[in-house]
């Protein structure tokens, strides 16, 4: 007994790759950086005020806010130019899709 064969569907799609909304591991490895050092820079001055660390870290806490500063700017960067080279990467994938012009 033969089954009949089911006719091609008349309209092509193709869904275009999801660009990826979740930051790369290294712009999070640096926003952990980022945030160790805030932690740092504010607890410095806690610690000059109990005596445990001498005045040379007044220095310490802003080069550590600098830093902080620094590595905050990196990881949005970052971030920022995964989401651009993603979204970038999924409109030549729709473009070039390969079906031969078919408008999808």
């Amino acid at each position: 007994m033969n089954l009949p064969l089911r006719p091609p569907p008349s309209v092509h799609r193709h869904e275009p790759p999801a660009a990826g909304n979740t930051p790369p591991m290294r712009s999070r490895v640096t926003g952990v950086l980022a945030a160790v050092a805030c932690a740092a820079c504010c607890a410095l001055p806690l610690l000059i005020a109990a005596g445990v660390t001498t005045a040379g870290a007044a220095i310490l806490e802003k080069t550590l806010l600098a830093v902080a500063a620094g590595l905050a700017a990196a990881a949005l960067g970052m971030w920022w130019l995964h989401r651009r080279r993603t979204a970038r990467r999924a409109a030549a994938a729709a473009a070039t899709c390969g079906c031969g012009g078919c408008g999808c």
